[in-house]
């Protein structure tokens, strides 16, 4: 028997119950957890406070399962809240997302610690699993084989107080041979046109001033509804939108990508002048064993349109080095993609097998020192080119959105961060007038680097908007709150540079 000298402290059971939500994954996991915090805070459930590193009651991993030994990071981290669990009388432990959805009664198997397992069509579930388990004191497993409610639906917890994600459709068509997302996401749903608009319409008038269209495959968007011109129609209705500064998509794919979308990017001045085009690989043997419906040419074409229409568009791409059974020859149709698109960005991947997909059983698996070495020759290309399409903003005048948290050097620097219309990361001078993230800069370029921009003389104007209002009154009622039990947001990233270059699953 314990002694009365052994036991833990006594819980507070009056006290709300604190929550933190870890994510991986792509900009689709980031989103979900938005609104896990959203039906936690419902729930009656406080953030619990920065830094809190499993120092909470009830503590969510939204995972990830198409990144190498994905599982591994889940177990190792698992096992270090253990010890946490045991200490802490109540504490929970609940698993989501597409590893959950994957992995289903392996992790209670693997970590019996765990309190509740939930996939990704099934959410909304996450603060009645959560009581079943303290209730039946047993671990709750339930997985949802098709999605029970449309995420949007559920309430929403957001990062930013000026930019947003809105999901357009979930799930994904495609057969992608080294992708299991459709696997454990689904076939691709679509949302309706007015259920959209309505939603980006309630964010800006709260505040919001910039949105990121999301989706799997975000340009087949209609499919689900019978309308092919969709995507197109659903960019200019965001035009309309007053007060509606800034909307991005991602991501889209170069199948679906039509003449219709780019017109629509070009004649509505409230569509960025950014795309992200995913290429994956520019040899033609390497995309058919990829199952990507394109070839090099197509993938081209596309660049030159929307060059041709949006002279100043930054386009970014994803790359994959190293697939089954690419030659030396196929990476040099790749490097000669890269010469010809003049990304901005690329954010580059070295193949590796993930469990569930076609590739991960090919043959001519590439040996691990070759795919580095071409990974290593790819990104100094590509890096020698953001470097000179960079280098051709030096002089320009631009407006930029002031951002929160961007630049890492901001306070040794005395800067602010910013995003131009293009995307591209601005560090500036600090004006002497406040400046507030969400509001509007305008500067001229002094100097590039391969990654970021900067603008080193005086700032020329600052506009004062809504978004900056809701940034300030969010941050007065986070001040206003006692410490210890904050309503603010998880840690879980915002709609800012896209996509991120650790965290997005390469699969578009």
């Amino acid at each position: 028997m314990t002694s009365s000298s052994d036991r833990s402290p006594a819980v507070d059971v009056h006290a709300p119950k604190s929550y933190e939500i870890r994510t991986y994954g792509c900009q689709m996991n980031v989103h979900d957890s938005e609104r896990l915090a959203g039906l936690l805070e419902e729930a009656g459930y406080v953030r619990a406070p920065e830094g809190a590193d499993g120092d909470a009651d009830v503590v969510v991993f939204n995972t990830c399962a198409v990144r190498e030994n994905a599982d591994n990071r889940l177990y190792g981290n698992l096992g270090r809240l253990a010890p946490k669990k045991a200490s802490r009388p109540g504490m929970q432990i609940a698993v989501g997302g597409c590893l959950a959805q994957k992995d289903r009664d392996t992790i209670v198997r693997k970590a019996p610690w765990v309190d509740v397992v939930f996939g990704t069509h099934n959410i909304g579930k996450l603060p009645v699993l959560l009581e079943r388990a303290r209730v039946q004191e047993e671990a709750q497993v339930e997985i949802a084989e098709s999605l029970e409610a449309f995420p949007s639906t559920l309430p929403t917890r957001r990062e930013s107080a000026y930019a947003a994600w809105v999901s357009i459709s979930v799930g994904c068509n495609n057969t992608c041979t080294f992708c299991i997302v459709p696997a454990l996401r689904g076939k691709e749903k679509d949302r309706r046109p007015g259920e959209i608009l309505a939603e980006v319409e309630a964010l800006v008038a709260e505040g919001v001033s910039e949105i990121t269209l999301l989706g799997q495959n975000v340009n087949a968007y209609g499919s689900d509804i019978g309308d092919r011109e969709a995507f197109g129609k659903l960019l200019r209705a965001c035009g309309k939108i007053e007060g509606l500064e800034r909307v991005r998509f991602t991501s889209p794919h170069p199948r679906d990508f039509t003449d219709d979308v780019i017109a629509a990017m070009a004649e509505t001045p409230n569509v960025m002048p950014q795309l992200h085009m995913p290429l994956q690989s520019g040899s033609d043997t390497v995309l058919k064993a990829m199952r990507r419906s394109y070839r090099q040419s197509r993938y081209l074409d596309i660049i030159r349109k929307v060059r041709e229409a949006i002279p100043h568009a930054a386009i970014t791409t994803d790359i994959i080095v190293g697939f089954p059974g690419e030659t030396e020859e196929d990476f040099e149709e790749t490097l000669h993609v890269v010469r010809e698109a003049r990304f901005a960005q690329a954010f580059t991947f070295q193949y590796s097998k993930r469990p569930g997909t076609p590739a991960a059983t090919m043959e001519n698996q590439i040996p691990k020192e070759v795919v580095q070495a071409r990974y290593e020759r790819l990104v100094a290309l590509q890096e020698e080119i953001s470097w000179e399409e960079n280098k051709k903003q030096v002089g320009r005048t631009l407006e930029l959105m002031v951002a929160e948290g961007e630049g890492r050097k901001d306070d040794a620097t005395h800067r602010l961060s910013g995003r131009a219309a293009d995307n591209r990361l601005v560090h500036f001078t600090k004006p002497d007038q406040e400046v507030r993230p969400g509001d509007v800069v305008t500067v001229e370029v002094t100097y590039a680097a391969p990654h970021h921009l900067l603008a080193e003389g005086p700032v020329l104007d600052v506009r004062r908007t809504r978004a900056g209002d809701a940034w300030e009154k969010r941050n007065a009622e986070k001040a206003a709150k006692p410490a210890g039990v904050l309503l603010g947001l998880p840690k879980i990233g915002v709609p800012a540079p896209l996509p991120a270059a650790t965290s997005g699953c390469g699969c578009d």
